[in-house]
């Protein structure tokens, strides 16, 4: 009788493990990543002190207090008073929602653009595609922040001039990657089909590629955004991005730098708050692409 009963116990004590560990493995497979993690806390916090910024700032951003110039932090200035008067932890605030509001659509407009160029350029090729390819190639010959600085030139400094200036120069590496996912994915049995099928081409690349390609150009809109933020930061150290008196991260330390031996706090702070972010974006990005490789 026992020699009976083992075949039977054994295979349903394999199936159950085996089935276990099917479980345990897909388990891992979804699991996110710690960087992932890590980054949306960051995000989320710097976004919600943004968007929060009317209900935690405990004093008008640009109102100037001449008597109270330079105030250590206290109970009254949480964080003190810049030279002017103005509360720093108000600026602070307000100046999150600045930079990262033209941060935001500063890196979705040439991700919007170049993601269209590629597109189109990877699907139909031919001379037009080469053009705008060489056109790329040209751009990326320059460093960024330079071209980023003749065009600001070029167009004025402030919130338009930095729309502008990204819009020019963002672009070329989302058209250079979807340019050749695309090519790539055109020449796929389900692409292939559809063209069979009578679809037009702006339907198979809307409907059909970009679905499967935009993982690529995700990743690199949340890198981007480090860039546009530390470039924002950048003119408004120079006076060239958002004019005074609207707080900003880069006017701020500009103002403080003359009491850093002194008074750190003033410019130290709003540069905590750039190495706080960007870490944030960083890890995000990370994050997301390792998520999109485990799968």
């Amino acid at each position: 009788m026992t020699a009976q009963m083992e075949p039977r116990i054994a295979p349903a004590v394999s199936h159950t493990a085996e089935r276990g560990n099917v479980s345990v493995r897909y388990g891992r497979r979804r699991r996110l990543p710690a960087s992932l993690i890590a980054g949306l806390v960051i995000v989320a916090v710097a976004v919600m002190v943004a968007l929060l910024a009317p209900i935690i700032a405990t004093y008008d951003p640009i109102e100037q207090d001449l008597a109270n110039q330079l105030s250590a932090p206290s109970l009254t200035h949480l964080l003190g008073t810049d030279y002017l008067g103005r509360d720093v932890w108000s600026r602070l605030v307000y100046g999150a929602r600045t930079d990262l509001r033209i941060g935001f659509f500063a890196a979705l407009a040439p991700a919007l653009v170049g993601t269209f160029i590629g597109a189109v350029m990877g699907f139909t090729g031919g001379w037009l595609a080469w053009i705008a390819m060489r056109i790329a190639d040209c751009l990326i010959a320059f460093p960024f922040y330079l071209v980023v600085l003749i065009v600001v030139f070029a167009f004025g400094s402030g919130e338009t001039g930095i729309y502008i200036a990204f819009a020019v120069v963002g672009w070329v590496p989302y058209a250079r990657v979807l340019s050749a996912s695309t090519a790539a994915a055109r020449r796929k049995e389900w692409a292939v089909a559809a063209h069979a099928a009578g679809l037009g081409r702006m339907r198979i690349i809307g409907v059909h590629i970009l679905p499967n390609v935009i993982a690529q150009p995700l990743v690199i809109f949340v890198s981007d955004m480090v860039y546009v933020i530390v470039a924002i930061i950048t003119l408004g150290y120079l006076g060239l991005g958002i004019q005074p008196p609207t707080p900003d991260w880069g006017s701020m330390i500009a103002d403080g730098q003359s009491f850093v031996t002194t008074l750190w706090w003033v410019p130290v702070i709003p540069g905590l708050a750039v190495v706080f972010t960007g870490i944030g974006l960083s890890l995000l990005a990370d994050g997301i692409a390792e998520l999109l490789r485990s799968e």
